[in-house]
C-alpha cells in the first residue's frame, strides 16, 4: 500500500471509495453527506462527491506538481483556496471548518458516507499517491523539457504506463516535451487547463481567471448524456512575477479568512432581502479526526491527545485558533452567499439580534457553555500534584490575558474562559488559588487586578467595544436577553444594564464590518493546526463532554449532568471541612 507524504495511508480513510463511477450519487442521501472517489472518466483523478440542495454535485481536485526539493512535498492538493500536501489534509480542513467546495456552489461537506467493501487497486490510486517509489523511475528516464515546471510529470513513458495491472493511456494525456510538437484542433476545457497548472520557482503556466462566476455553478458537459454535475472550480493561482535573487519560492498563498469579500452591489442600491430560513454556522454530526464515529464521554486517551497538543501552543496561538474558530461560529468570517441569501443579513452579528437569529443565539450560548465546562474540566481533572492544577490555571490565566481587548480580541473566547476559572467547582480550591499566587504571581495578579474588573465591565455592557481594540464583540449579554433571560441585580440597576446591553447590539451589528476588517487582521499570516482548530469547535467540545449519545440530549439536561460531575471531582481533590 502506498502512503502519501505526510504519511497518511488514503486507503484507511473511511470516507475515500477508491475507482467508483455515477453510482456514487445513490451512496448521498441527505444535503452535506459526501465522499471521495477516483473518477474513471476523469483519468482517475480525485473527485469530491456531495448532494447539496437536493443535487449530486461532483468537484474534482487539481493536482499541482512542484519541482523536488528536499523537506518539501512533489505534490500539491488544491479546490479553489489554499493548497495542502495530501488528500486527507484538504478532505480534513474542508470537513472540519464546514468551508464550502466551491464559493458558486455554496456546498458544504459534513457528513461522510463510509466505505463499505474494500478498494479495488487500479490506475486510480497511483493518480491519487504519488510516492517517491512512482517519481524515481519516472526521474530517471530524464526525457527534455524546454518548460522549467512540471519535471515530475516529463519521462512518463509509455513503457512506465504499461506494467502489470496499468491501463492503457491515451498520448494525449501524456505531457508534452520539449521536443514533442502538439497541435491543438480544439479548445482546451478549462477543468483539463485548471489541472495542468504546474508550479515551480514561482512560476505558472497558467493564469487564474480574475473572479469567480457570479452563476451558481458552471457545468462541464458529460460523455454519458445525463445532466452535468461536474462543478467548474475557479483555483487562486499565485500570480508568475519574478523573484528576487536568492528567492525561489513563491509567496504563500492567503488563506480563505485573508480573502477580501466582494460587495456585490453598492449600499445605497442594497434594498432588503427577505430571509428565507434560519442559518446554522455549527452544523452537527462532523466527522471528527480524534473521535470515532462513535466515543464515549471524556475518554482518556483522547484527553491525553488533547493536553498534549495544548501543552505544544504557545497561548498566543491558542488564542488565534480560538478567535478563527468563534469567528466561523459567530458567523464573522467563512459566511458563504448562499447563507447570506438565507437569512437576508451579511453577517450573523446582525443576525443574531433578529428574530430568526434564535438558532444562532442558542447555538452561541451553547458553544459558550460547552467551553466553559471544558476549561473547568482542564483544572478539576488534575488529579495529580497540587503543581499540577497551579499549573493549569495558570495556562488558563495566560490563555485569557491573550484573548484581552489589544490582544486577539477574541471576547466571547475570552467570555469562556474566564467562566471557566470562576466557576463555583473551581473558585472553591482554596489550596490550589494559594499555590498559583504563590508559584505564579504575575498571573495571579493579572487576574484578580486586570481580569475580573475587565469581565465584570463586560458583562454589564461597559467594556471595551471599539472594533480597533476587538476582532469579536462580546455577544453573551445581547443573546442571554434576547433569549429571555432576566437580568440580575436590583431593579433601577437591571434597567440601566438593559438599555446599555440594547445600545450595544446596534452598534455591535452596525459595525459588522469593521469587526470582519479587524478579525482578518488578526489572523493575516496565521497558519492554524488543524488538530486544535477541531478541538475548539463546538460539536468535537460537545461529543468530548457527552460522548456520541449524550451529545443530542437536551441542553439543560446534559448541563445539570455534567455540572454534577464538576462537582464530584471538586469535592475529590479538596474535600470540605
Amino acid at each position: 500500500m502506498q502512503v502519501p507524504q505526510d504519511g497518511e495511508d488514503i486507503a484507511s480513510q473511511p470516507w475515500y471509495h477508491g475507482p467508483l463511477s455515477r453510482q456514487a450519487e445513490a451512496l448521498l442521501q441527505q444535503d452535506g453527506d459526501f465522499l471521495v472517489r477516483a473518477s474513471g472518466s476523469r483519468g482517475g483523478h480525485p473527485v469530491i462527491s456531495c448532494r447539496w440542495r437536493g443535487s449530486a454535485l461532483h468537484f474534482e481536485v487539481l493536482r499541482v506538481a512542484l519541482r523536488p526539493r528536499p523537506g518539501r512535498p512533489t505534490t500539491l492538493f488544491q479546490l479553489e483556496d489554499e493548497r495542502f500536501p495530501s488528500l486527507p489534509a484538504l478532505v480534513r480542513s474542508y470537513v472540519t471548518g464546514q468551508r464550502p467546495l466551491s464559493q458558486a456552489t455554496g456546498a458544504v461537506a459534513s457528513r461522510l458516507v463510509a466505505r463499505q467493501r474494500p478498494i479495488r487497486r487500479s490506475l486510480s490510486e497511483d493518480t491519487l499517491l504519488d510516492s517517491p517509489a512512482q517519481i524515481e523511475p519516472l526521474r530517471a528516464r530524464k526525457w527534455s523539457d524546454s518548460q522549467p515546471a512540471g519535471l515530475e510529470h516529463v519521462g512518463r513513458s509509455r513503457e512506465g504506463l504499461s506494467g502489470p495491472g496499468a491501463s492503457a493511456v491515451p498520448l494525449s494525456a501524456l505531457p508534452r516535451t520539449g521536443s514533442d510538437p502538439v497541435l491543438l484542433t480544439t479548445p482546451a476545457p478549462l477543468g483539463s487547463i485548471a489541472d495542468s497548472l504546474r508550479a515551480s520557482d514561482g512560476q505558472l503556466h497558467a493564469k487564474a481567471p480574475n473572479k469567480p462566476p457570479r452563476t451558481p455553478s458552471l457545468m462541464l458537459p458529460d460523455a454519458s448524456g445525463r445532466p452535468p454535475t461536474y462543478c467548474e472550480l475557479v483555483p487562486r493561482v499565485p500570480s508568475a512575477q519574478r523573484t528576487p535573487a536568492g528567492h525561489s519560492c513563491p509567496e504563500p498563498e492567503a488563506p480563505w479568512w485573508e480573502a477580501e469579500e466582494e460587495e456585490e452591489e453598492d449600499e445605497e442600491n442594497r434594498c432588503f432581502s427577505r430571509p428565507q430560513a434560519e442559518v446554522s454556522f455549527c452544523p452537527p454530526d462532523n466527522p471528527f479526526c480524534m473521535l470515532g464515529p462513535q466515543n464515549r464521554p471524556l475518554e482518556p486517551e483522547v484527553l491525553r491527545t488533547l493536553r498534549g497538543l495544548f501543552l505544544e501552543h504557545h497561548p498566543g496561538s491558542t488564542a488565534l485558533h480560538l478567535l478563527l474558530v468563534d469567528c466561523q461560529a459567530t458567523g464573522l468570517l467563512g459566511v458563504t452567499k448562499a447563507q447570506r441569501d438565507a437569512m437576508g443579513v451579511a453577517s450573523g452579528l446582525e443576525l443574531l439580534t433578529l428574530p430568526h437569529g434564535r438558532r444562532l443565539r442558542l447555538e452561541l450560548l451553547e458553544r459558550h457553555e460547552a467551553l466553559a465546562l471544558a476549561g473547568a474540566l482542564a483544572v478539576l481533572g488534575c488529579a495529580g500534584p497540587l503543581e499540577e492544577r497551579a499549573a493549569a490555571l495558570r495556562g488558563l490565566v495566560e490563555l485569557a490575558l491573550a484573548l484581552r481587548p489589544g490582544a486577539a480580541g477574541d471576547l466571547p473566547g475570552l467570555a469562556a474562559v474566564m467562566s471557566a476559572l470562576l466557576m463555583p467547582q473551581v473558585s472553591r480550591l482554596e489550596r490550589t488559588w494559594r499555590q498559583l499566587r504563590r508559584s505564579h504571581t504575575e498571573a495571579a495578579l493579572a487576574f484578580e487586578q486586570e481580569l475580573k474588573p475587565l469581565m465584570r465591565a463586560l458583562d454589564e455592557g461597559a467594556g471595551p467595544c471599539d472594533p480597533g481594540e476587538v476582532a469579536l464583540p462580546h455577544v453573551a449579554p445581547a443573546v442571554r436577553l434576547l433569549e429571555g433571560e432576566e437580568l440580575p441585580g436590583p431593579l433601577d440597576e437591571s434597567c440601566e444594564r438593559l438599555l446599555r446591553t440594547l445600545h450595544g447590539a446596534r452598534q455591535m451589528a452596525r459595525d459588522a464590518p469593521r469587526f470582519r476588517k479587524a478579525a482578518a487582521g488578526r489572523l493575516r499570516g496565521f497558519r492554524p493546526d488543524p488538530e486544535l482548530r477541531e478541538a475548539l469547535t463546538t460539536g468535537f467540545v460537545r461529543r468530548l463532554l457527552w460522548g456520541s449519545r449524550g451529545a443530542g440530549a437536551p441542553r439543560a439536561a446534559r448541563l445539570e449532568k455534567f455540572q454534577r460531575v464538576l462537582s464530584v471531582l471538586s469535592q475529590r481533590l479538596e474535600p470540605d471541612g
